[in-house]
């Protein structure tokens, strides 16, 4: 009987994804921060060509029935990779 595979490999991405999760107070800072993005997805690169800053931003409202509950889905995400030579 063959393993299956996939559903194997999510559940131990899963876990280990849960093991390193660390719950930290809130950072007014953060938060504002990604206040600031603008809906989309948008790259952004220094002048020097070693930085690249990506930002995405996706909400929007859920309503479930003409008059039923609304809810407000609003999630943010700010990436950074930087490129450095080294000897």
């Amino acid at each position: 009987m063959a393993l299956p595979i996939i559903p194997l490999a999510v559940v131990a991405g899963a876990v280990a994804l849960a093991r390193n999760v660390h719950i930290s107070p809130v950072d007014q800072r953060v938060e504002d921060r990604l206040d600031d993005v603008g809906e989309g997805f948008s790259v952004h690169r220094d002048k020097a060509g070693q930085q690249l800053n990506s930002s995405y931003r996706w909400k929007r409202t859920v309503r479930f029935g003409k008059n039923g509950q609304g809810y407000e889905i609003d999630a943010s995400a700010l990436g950074r990779i930087k490129f450095k030579k080294v000897n």
